[in-house]
Order: structure tokens, then sequence, then C-alpha cells
């Protein structure tokens, strides 16, 4: 079995290093600032990060990625075409999208992503799978060895409830607070729990 190690900001924000043969793949790279914490993680571990593989594009998803592609240029960055698009700018709705979404909340960064990736495809022994709704184009990783879900903020289970983040709790309001289109979250959220 793969062995997975959890990299987290305050307990909220998670980044997670996945053993690979020919190193590790870091899915989500944390807020702003917090590269040195990955790498360090990936040293402690005595494996390179070969691959970098992006959720969704909120700042707590890829607030370190500029910093870690100037640090790993050999490592592949990966992200879903969808939300490549929204990073380098192009905030552009497309036809099939909600004409009002309830959040359009994403930086811009400087890293172009080495492959622009959909459903179907492999990123390291990750599957792609598509689980739009929290933001435009976000992708979850399924590893087939394990059957971990890698799914970014689709769901969420702070507290020891597994949720559809398109509301809030209580005890963790946040990701439901920049849902893009609610209805596509949770139409995600029974496909990913299938």
């Amino acid at each position: 079995m793969p062995a997975v190690h959890r990299i987290t900001r305050l307990g909220l924000v998670n980044a997670y290093l996945v053993e690979e043969d020919d190193g590790l793949t870091l899915v989500d790279t944390l807020v702003p600032g917090r590269a040195d914490a990955l790498l360090e993680a990936a040293r402690g571990l005595g494996r390179p990060i070969t691959r970098i593989a992006i959720t969704h594009g909120h700042v707590d998803h890829v607030g370190s990625l500029d910093d870690l592609r100037a640090r790993l240029p050999d490592a592949e960055v990966a992200i879903g075409a969808r939300e490549a698009r929204l990073l380098a700018g192009d905030l552009s709705r497309d036809p099939s999208e909600p004409a009002a979404p309830r959040s359009f909340n994403f930086p811009t960064l400087k890293t172009t992503p080495d492959r622009r990736v959909g459903p179907g495809d492999r990123i390291g022994s990750l599957e792609v799978h598509a689980a739009p709704g929290h933001s435009p184009g976000q992708i979850a990783f399924l590893d087939p060895r394990d059957r971990t879900l890698y799914c970014g903020d689709a769901l969420h289970s702070f507290g020891g409830e597994l949720h559809v983040t398109d509301r809030g709790t209580l005890r963790f309001p946040f990701p439901s607070v920049v849902v893009f289109d609610p209805a596509a979250a949770r139409r995600t959220g029974r496909e990913l729990a299938a």
C-alpha cells in the first residue's frame, strides 16, 4: 500500500505527499509562504517531489505553487484545463456555468502547467476525476492502489461527518463561502461518494 503524508496549516488547509515509484506526488501546495514546510516534509521522507497535482485554483490550494515551481523546476505541474485558464488570469465564464456564480476567487499565477489534465488522465499513480462545483474546474484524484480520494474542497469531514461543501457547518463554514456553483457541488458530492 502506498504511503501518504499530510502536511497541514492550522489543521484546516492540507496538502499531501503521495509516495510513488519515482518519488513523490504533491497534491496541492497550501497557502503562500509554505513551500519550505512542503520541501522539508519531502526531505524528511528522503524522496524528491517529482510532480505537483492541483485540485483547484483557490489560494489555499495553489498559494505556494509559484515558489515551488522556482525551486523544483523539473517537477511536473498538472492542473485541470479549466482551472489553468483561471490561474492564468482568464476569468471568462463558460456557457455551461451559472450566470451569477457565488464566487470567482482565484489568484493569477506565474506558473504555467506542464500538463492540463481532465477526467481519465493519470498523474503518477493518481486517476483524474471531474469534481466541479466548489470551483468551476475542480478535479479530484483517486489512487487505485488503496482507493484514497484527494478531492480538494469538494467534500470535507471536519467534525467527523462527511459533508459536501455547498453548505457550511457551524464548526467549519469556510469552504461553503466560496462555492462557485452549489448545484454542481451537490452533484459532484454524490458522484464522488459513489
